[in-house]
């Protein structure tokens, strides 16, 4: 294993992993809350905050790559405040789970949104009734019987940040071992003569951890949803 994945290779499926999972996890409770808003919520603008939520599967990845840098970046109106706090985004690994959450963010709030519209309002009313307060009743009815969902939702997320190219090459550039994560060390081996192997390798990796993503998302909902349905 160890010839099969040169050193370059091995960072590249490491800042990825580390990029996915980072991405995952910070976006994953805003997730929640924007899908539970859009299936449940009745506010002004919410056709608004939807289209918003879907804009980056919308948009070509490089324009979202760029919006990123314009607003982020260190001369940026919102990075530039961020960067005399000390944070920065632009041309580092965060700003590259920064980029792939926000490609992946559609995706996990359609998935966790459909599972939510899929419970039955009586079973959260009748918890209403029996005294519990929205936040309780959110924590003990809805999330639990979300939770297929939410998992589902998760690990399609971090499957789409692992293949995320565009938006993260325009916002954090191609550096090796710092942003450089799979699809930009596959576009980097391309344009070397004789890099070919090295991509299709990443090309292998690239499609085993995306076919293990979504059989484990499959294995989980299913198991999750026949505890969940008492089975």
């Amino acid at each position: 294993m160890t010839d099969w994945l040169g050193p370059d290779e091995w960072r590249a499926v490491a800042l990825s992993l580390r990029v996915s999972l980072w991405a995952t996890v910070v976006s994953l409770p805003l997730g929640i809350l924007t899908a539970y808003a859009l299936a449940r919520w009745r506010f002004p603008g919410k056709q608004l905050l939807n289209g918003i939520v879907h804009l980056p599967l919308i948009l070509p990845p490089v324009v979202t790559g760029y919006i990123l840098l314009l607003t982020l970046g260190t001369r940026g109106p919102i990075g530039s405040t961020l960067s005399d706090w000390g944070v920065v985004f632009a041309f580092r690994w965060t700003g590259a789970a920064l980029a792939a959450g926000t490609m992946a963010f559609p995706l996990m709030v359609r998935a966790i949104r459909l599972s939510i519209e899929a419970i039955d309002p009586k079973l959260e009313q009748a918890a209403s009734t029996l005294g519990a307060s929205p936040p309780r009743v959110f924590l003990t009815v809805t999330l639990p019987l979300a939770l297929p969902g939410i998992i589902a939702g998760a690990i399609l997320a971090f499957a789409k940040a692992m293949g995320e190219f565009g938006a993260t090459i325009t916002f954090v550039s191609n550096i090796p071992g710092q942003t450089r994560t799979i699809p930009s060390a596959i576009y980097a081996f391309l344009q070397v003569p004789g890099g070919e192997a090295s991509a299709m390798t990443l090309v292998i990796v690239s499609v085993a951890v995306a076919m293990g993503a979504l059989l484990l998302s499959e294995l989980i909902g299913r198991r999750v949803a026949a505890r969940v349905g008492g089975v």
